[in-house]
């Protein structure tokens, strides 16, 4: 009895979360709002381009931190080729603070936004960090999942982000539109019922 009690309690949960989720592969973003580390609003319109990447990160989480420097080479591939990227810290742990000085030691050269209480992650469905999503200019969702697959450069089998900002930059179609996103889970805030 406990253990289908335990089951249910998790299909509930899981299917709250799938109820929750807004934006799907294949589907238009709507506008959504951000803050800077200092606080400030800032919309998505304002950030996006003709090839959009929105990842979420994290200050503590180490598989994130693995990614770092794979993360500065793919914005400064990539953004001279006019691809913008938004990076997004969801964990209710990490206050703002935290986000900027990460930021700052690590020597990116791209801002990192807040989400606060996790409004954006919840609409995306993200649910580790790293994790990437891809928007053409129309603002679809052309790719979701990870950035390559695996922590380790040396065994890098697939380089899935890649992948999908070249095809996108070159007018062809994705050839796989989703992949399996991996790393520690997003700290979400607890929210009243």
């Amino acid at each position: 009895m406990r253990q289908t009690l335990l089951l249910f309690s998790a299909a509930a949960l899981l299917a709250g979360q799938a109820w929750s989720q807004e934006f799907q592969l294949g589907g238009k973003v709507s506008d959504f709002t951000l803050t800077d580390v200092k606080g400030a609003p800032v919309q998505y319109s304002s950030l996006a381009g003709d090839v959009t990447v929105i990842t979420f990160i994290a200050t503590k989480c180490p598989v994130s931190n693995n990614y770092n420097e794979r993360m500065k080479e793919l914005y400064n591939d990539y953004s001279a080729k006019g691809v913008k990227f938004v990076f997004v810290n969801s964990n209710g742990s990490e206050p703002a603070a935290e986000v900027e000085e990460h930021a700052r030691q690590h020597g990116f050269a791209f801002p990192v936004y807040k989400d606060e209480n996790n409004i954006v992650a919840d609409r995306f469905g993200a649910q580790v960090t790293p994790e990437s999503f891809v928007l053409d200019k129309t603002g679809v969702i052309r790719y979701h999942g990870y950035i390559d697959d695996s922590q380790n450069p040396a065994r890098i089998k697939s380089q899935g982000l890649r992948k999908a900002l070249d095809a996108l930059l070159t007018g062809a179609n994705v050839e796989t539109a989703q992949t399996k996103a991996f790393g520690c889970t997003i700290k979400r805030v607890k929210k009243a019922s």
